[in-house]
């Protein structure tokens, strides 16, 4: 009976830890609020009220809900595309020393600089916005990809084909599953980067989206409303995370099981 308590106890003591540091945080960003007023840095209690009534009504349904589907197709087509992609360029040496030096330069290119053209090309749309999450959300899942299928052991090739496995076969049961680990590297950092993105998309010629929102209180000087929105995009970003600590559990159960045998 002294397992479990004991086990509950350092996780309970491991919330504590971790939440000590933002709340001595919060605390002094208060005191100093009292002491030294400042209209730009509003105090938490004045953000949290601005929060709250800002985004907890209309607004989330026309601003944050349409946000949040673009932001998730964005995600989805950046993984699907990356590992596609990644795994066919990765698999043969000779399309790889192809493409390398036409994937150095898009990766060079900085998504932002990017919005005017697909303005022109795809007009004021969602497709547009989605675009602009995707053509910057794609290169950490795709160059993960590669390096990951690069760096599976050749035995393990060998051994699918002397099995007579198929191509769909190998892909699925030795390709992927051996680049596991660095893919799912490149999709943490996707979701940093669509995050980010999905913002820009929204403050160029946008009348609707958190992006916009919050370009708008700073252009109108509603700062504790802007800081509202900062506070927003942070709960989305850990929401991502806790998201993302699942799946790559579940993903990589065996691979995690590995690395606890080796600290054992």
């Amino acid at each position: 009976m002294s397992r479990p308590v004991s086990s509950g106890r350092r996780a309970l003591e491991g919330a504590a830890y971790s939440l000590a540091f933002p709340l001595a945080l919060l605390g002094l960003w208060a005191a100093s609020t009292l002491l030294a007023p400042n209209r730009f840095f509003p105090g938490p209690a004045r953000i949290v009220e601005a929060f709250i009534n800002t985004w907890l009504g209309e607004s989330f349904v026309i601003d944050v809900l349409p946000s949040l589907i673009r932001l998730g197709i964005g995600i989805v087509a950046s993984i699907l595309l990356g590992i596609a992609l990644g795994a066919l360029i990765g698999s043969f040496r000779h399309v790889r020393s192809l493409l390398e030096p036409l994937l150095e330069f898009f990766r060079a290119v900085p998504p932002p600089v990017l919005v005017p053209v697909f303005l022109l090309v795809l007009g004021i749309t969602n497709e547009m916005k989605i675009a602009v999450i995707v053509s910057g959300a794609v290169w950490p899942v795709l160059l993960n990809t590669i390096e990951g299928v690069r760096a599976i052991d050749p035995v393990m090739r060998e051994t699918a084909q002397s099995y007579k496995f198929g191509r769909a076969t190998r892909v699925f049961a030795v390709v992927l599953p051996g680049a596991a680990p660095q893919i799912m590297t490149g999709v943490r950092q996707c979701l940093s980067v669509a995050l980010i993105l999905m913002v820009i998309s929204e403050m160029f010629a946008s009348s609707a989206g958190l992006g916009y929102r919050i370009s708008y209180f700073q252009r109108n000087f509603l700062i504790a409303e802007m800081w509202g929105g900062i506070l927003l995009l942070g709960l989305i970003g850990v929401a991502l995370s806790v998201i993302y600590r699942v799946v790559e559990r579940a993903v990589l159960h065996w691979y995690h099981g590995l690395k606890e045998i080796e600290r054992a």
